[in-house]
């Protein structure tokens, strides 16, 4: 059973969510329906028994702050809206102040892998790295970029979306733990993507790398939202 006691969660939702505008329209992504429920309601419930979740909130902030107000979650949630977009890696910069427990989990806001996150979190104790990231096999890796693992399950490298590749694929499941050591070099970086900018410019070996043969869905695509109801079905936090 999922135990996050103790653990500050850091959800990135501020994107513009280009790729799905047409669909949403005025709604931002993290609000996105999924049967009838905001996809944000379904992401804090599986967050429930954590200390906290700090939601790093961008376009259309106020909408996802007036649904908290008026839909009282299962956890403690924090909010932290900026000034303009910073990406993926800036949105958690500015979230620093906020983010206080060892390691913080960090996950992006439009994506769920159906797995135990407290296991999650005890395999990065056990690795005894500064960080980790969960990555999840997918059958058909050509709409993501791939994760290369080395020797003792360390990140070899990020290897850049490929849409003509077939076949499975161990990707990166946007789900990460990061230590204190880990947010001081983050703090330090520069760039807005926290793959491309931060993670893929630390040494090779740096991140512990926890795989998971488990279920993924993302939201970030029309075809991809269509699906997450059946996804959801019977699924169990």
């Amino acid at each position: 059973m999922t135990d996050l006691s103790g653990i500050d969660v850091a959800v990135i939702a501020g994107g513009l969510g280009t790729r799905i505008a047409g669909v949403l329209g005025d709604t931002p992504k993290v609000l996105a329906p999924v049967d009838g429920r905001p996809f944000l309601s379904i992401l804090l419930d599986r967050l429930a028994g954590s200390r906290k979740v700090v939601l790093c909130l961008g376009h259309l902030a106020g909408k996802v702050t007036d649904w908290l107000a008026a839909n009282p979650p299962p956890v403690p949630v924090e909010t932290v809206i900026e000034p303009s977009p910073l990406g993926t890696a800036g949105a958690i910069r500015f979230a620093l102040p906020k983010l206080g427990s060892d390691p913080v989990l960090i996950m992006n806001g439009d994506s769920v892998v159906e797995t135990d996150l407290g296991s999650f979190i005890a395999d990065h104790r056990r690795s005894g790295a500064v960080g980790s990231l969960l990555a999840v096999e997918v059958p058909d890796g050509s709409r993501f970029g791939r994760v290369e693992i080395g020797a003792g399950g360390r990140l070899a490298r990020f290897v850049e979306k490929d849409p003509n590749a077939t076949g499975s694929a161990w990707i990166n499941g946007g789900i990460y733990a990061f230590t204190p050591t880990l947010l001081a070099r983050l703090a330090k970086s520069e760039g807005p993507s926290l793959e491309r900018d931060f993670l893929g410019l630390l040494p090779e070996a740096t991140l512990h790398v926890a795989k998971r043969q488990a279920r993924f869905i993302d939201i970030g695509t029309p075809a991809s939202l269509a699906e997450a109801p059946a996804f959801f079905t019977g699924t169990k936090a």
